[in-house]
């Protein structure tokens, strides 16, 4: 009797195990519904704004083990916009970006927590070909259904990067060294 019991005991575990798994949801950035902003000083006196048009990626979200949580963000450096044809061509030049050599601006997430209203996911920012960690705390997680058979959700927060940190200085003078960002995505469930 007390094996049966044992081996109950042991079958409901592994099956609660294989449950808790079951709670990760896959999602695919949905690049219309999703941006990267950002803003730079210009001489000190005003800001410029961009964005990335090209937003890719994929999440997991994982309400039952945080810990499992997971995103893969990726900008195409080639869609940079500035609403300045010349100066977008700049920018994707070797003096910045480097377009051709560098084409894509990454972030995966190593290590996920909770925080209030959303996660904080801490991991490694790939730009112009230099990897730094970086921690981002994202917002959001409400869940929707649009259009009707689309399940989706999304996250948003903001950051700030030194480009010097990752091999752009050139004209710091003119252009500044910090660079503050604004994320926003949605994702389509798997």
């Amino acid at each position: 009797m007390k094996i049966r019991a044992t081996r109950f005991i042991f079958a409901a575990l592994v099956v609660t195990a294989l449950a808790t798994g079951a709670h990760a949801d896959d999602y695919a950035i949905d690049p219309v519904h999703s941006a990267a902003v950002f803003r730079i000083p210009h001489v000190g006196i005003s800001w410029v704004y961009g964005r990335f048009k090209d937003l890719s990626g994929v999440f997991t979200i994982d309400a039952q083990n945080p810990a499992a949580t997971h995103f893969e963000l990726a900008a195409g450096v080639d869609s940079v916009d500035t609403d300045n044809p010349k100066r977008n061509e700049h920018l994707k030049s070797p003096d910045f970006f480097n377009a051709n050599q560098f084409p894509a601006i990454t972030f995966k997430s190593m290590n996920v927590k909770p925080v209030d209203g959303g996660y904080e996911a801490s991991g490694e920012l790939t730009l112009h070909g230099v990897t730094r960690p970086l921690t981002l705390v994202l917002l959001g997680g409400r869940t929707a259904e649009f259009p009707k058979g689309v399940q989706r959700t999304g996250y948003f927060g903001e950051f700030a990067i030194k480009r010097s940190d990752f091999g752009m200085d050139k004209m710091l003078e003119a252009v500044g060294d910090e660079v503050r960002v604004q994320l926003s995505f949605e994702g389509t469930k798997k």
